[in-house]
């Protein structure tokens, strides 16, 4: 892991240092203008959220059933990187709802089961930190909860009349805009995997200095 890391960080490093020119490049959309291009960090955010969280929900099933503290970590890890992509996607969705439909928040159902997707991740981490024994599995079980919640929330805009664009905006991408697009998405999974790798290695250094406490306790 260690020889991987290096260049896997630079590498993540300099495709964030190349995406805003790109994004630079890219046309604008021909009603929204300049702001548009928020969607080139907005939607790539919620893309790595959606992937921490079937990451967690996988990882929570494995732990729930079979005890692992590996995969306990990777789930706790998961979790938390989850709330920080979430709050980059709740943060430039209505920095980009401001100027393209003139409200910073609507209460539809797309963007009310995102927020409570993101509450539900918060109250994960916050079971873990202050549950007590046991809380391990309480936060396994909201892990699995939330990824059964991620449907609704893509689906949500086909289902419901919202203000949001429809989920069938991305695979019609022109590619002058969908070069930078996926470009972007490529850069967030790489920093996903990086601020995983980091989270769990972190974990299991927790979990090995925990073992010499109670060892020197006995």
């Amino acid at each position: 892991m260690r020889k991987v890391f290096g260049p896997f960080c630079a590498l993540t490093g300099l495709m964030f240092a190349c995406a805003p020119f790109l994004i630079a490049r890219a046309p604008y959309e021909s009603t929204m203008g300049l702001v548009q291009k928020i969607f080139y960090f907005h939607v790539p955010s919620w893309f790595a959220m959606f992937t921490a969280i079937g990451i967690c929900g996988v990882a929570s099933l494995v732990h729930l059933f079979r005890t692992s503290p590996r995969a306990d970590r990777i789930s706790e890890a998961a979790a938390e990187i989850a709330v920080v992509f979430g709050l980059m996607g709740l943060v430039t969705g209505p920095l980009w709802g401001r100027k393209a439909w003139g409200v910073w928040w609507q209460w539809d159902a797309k963007l009310t089961i995102a927020l409570l997707l993101e509450m539900t991740f918060i109250s994960s981490v916050l079971v873990r930190k202050y549950g007590g024994p046991g809380s391990d599995k309480l936060a396994s079980a909201v892990g699995i909860f939330g990824l059964a919640v991620v449907p609704f929330v893509y689906e949500a805009v086909n289902i419901w009349r919202t203000i949001h664009p429809l989920t069938s905006v991305v695979p019609n991408l022109p590619a002058t805009m969908g070069l930078p697009f996926w470009f972007s998405v490529a850069a967030y999974m790489m920093l996903l995997a990086l601020l995983l790798m980091l989270r769990v290695n972190l974990g299991k250094r927790q979990a090995a200095l925990d073992e010499l406490y109670l060892a020197y306790e006995d």
